[in-house]
């Protein structure tokens, strides 16, 4: 158990993270080879904290595994072609024995509310019902997979219903035809669509293993469509199951859903650190990039003010007042990460059209190794070239080898621009350096 102080730091710093998940739908996908392992419990504890902090939650559970376990016991042997099951009339009516019982394993480990245990006093209430639309996948390449299907259409209407009255959904891979037949279903693609159908805020993908760089073999905090989709192009022999879940996250990113999250299951507490920590565990997948550098805004002067404060007590900085700084908010530019202002500086132009200065440069503690002040100087050289910009001052008093060791150099007094020279505070004796535009 973390130690008091320890535990009151973290608590607050989630409390942005709860008020941002809350009332906010999340599907989260998981495989059946989850049920029954011991760990599974601790995986319902989270579901049931996570609608107790008040996300709306649709759960997708996979049968795989025990699909073949049945046909295991039968002498039967598992046929699939291009990692998909065909689903003969025999296996059909395994997959639903194996649907039913892992969904009534599912909903008795949501309803426990033993005094004492992590559910006592949830009380929630599990939604079933057949809320996917499916028709036969057919013939492919030749194979004929029978009671396989695809999913056709996804009744959101009725999902929504079921959250609205604080329910949490779970939804089985089997779909129903206007007919009246059953089709076995892949679970990624029912999650998936789910997720799209109801344009939730996240998809959630619990995996069997961390989502690592081919090459470097280390964790991918977070990945574009764009990056995913090259990193599945350009490595053919990625992890099958892990390709198959950054696909889901690809698709439905690309079609309206916020984030998506491929998380290790295996790692204890890992939905909570992915969902409730600045940095999480898994790999996000988003449309637009997690991290970006941009022109601050009226809204990021409290982010910019907390993020400087501790320097300027230190000394490292002049101290801003928030009126100086609203005034001049338009020379500000930021790094927002998942929503923290984590670094900023300004680029104040000079009267004389052919110069201007860097103030205010500033990197969270936690974010300084990863080469974001060499980012945020980068960014405003290319500021400066498109502004016809020919020189860059700096008054420093402790980072002055920093910008010497990126090309800028000491000058005096008589050097700056006029703004800059009668600004000057002699009781702080900033130490005066130039770089030269080219």
């Amino acid at each position: 158990m973390p130690q008091p102080p320890a535990f009151v730091s973290w608590f607050r710093q989630s409390s942005p993270y709860i008020h941002a998940h809350r009332r906010r739908t999340f599907v989260i996908f998981f495989g059946g080879n989850a049920v029954g392992e011991p760990e599974f419990d601790n995986l319902i504890h989270d579901f049931a904290l996570l609608r107790s902090l008040g996300v709306r939650l649709v759960l997708v559970h996979g049968i795989r595994q025990q699909i073949d376990e049945r046909l295991a016991e039968r002498g039967d042997t598992p046929k699939f072609h291009h990692h998909l099951r065909i689903t003969d009339a025999t296996t059909l009516q395994y997959v639903k024995q194996a649907a039913g019982l892992v969904r009534v394993e599912i909903e008795a480990l949501l309803s426990m509310g033993v005094s004492g245990s992590p559910m006592a006093g949830a009380k929630i209430r599990v939604a079933s019902g057949n809320f996917v639309t499916a028709r036969p996948l057919g013939v492919l390449d030749g194979i004929d997979y029978c009671y396989t299907g695809k999913v056709r259409r996804i009744d959101n209407e009725a999902i929504h219903q079921q959250l609205d009255q604080h329910n949490v959904v779970l939804i089985s891979p089997i779909g129903y035809s206007p007919s009246g037949e059953v089709f076995n279903l892949a679970a990624e693609e029912v999650a998936t669509e789910v997720a799209i159908a109801l344009q939730a805020d996240k998809l959630i993908l619990l995996t069997e293993q961390d989502c690592l760089s081919p090459d470097e073999q280390r964790p991918l905090p977070q990945l574009t469509t764009t990056q995913a989709e090259e990193l599945l192009e350009t490595h053919p022999d990625f992890p099958a199951t892990l390709a198959r879940s950054l696909r889901a996250a690809v698709q439905s990113c690309r079609q309206g859903v916020q984030r998506a999250h491929l998380i290790n299951r295996h790692v204890d507490g890992a939905l909570l650190l992915e969902l409730f920590t600045r940095d999480g565990v898994g790999t996000l997948v988003s449309s637009t990039a997690f991290e970006t550098i941009r022109p601050a805004a009226l809204d990021d002067i409290a982010g910019i003010m907390e993020l400087i404060k501790p320097l300027e007590a230190e000394g490292v900085l002049v101290k801003r007042s928030r009126e100086k700084l609203e005034m001049r908010i338009g020379d500000y530019i930021v790094i927002e990460r998942d929503g923290l202002i984590i670094g900023c500086t300004a680029f104040h132009a000079m009267d004389d059209g052919n110069s201007a200065e860097i103030a205010c440069l500033a990197v969270h503690p936690d974010y300084r190794r990863g080469a974001r002040g060499n980012s945020l100087l980068e960014y405003l050289s290319a500021k400066a070239k498109t502004e016809a910009v020919k020189r860059l001052f700096v008054r420093s008093t402790q980072t002055v080898h920093w910008f010497v060791e990126r090309g800028f150099s000491p000058c005096e007094l008589g050097d700056l621009p006029d703004a800059m020279r009668d600004g000057y505070n002699y009781r702080r004796n900033s130490k005066l350096l130039v770089k030269d535009i080219v």
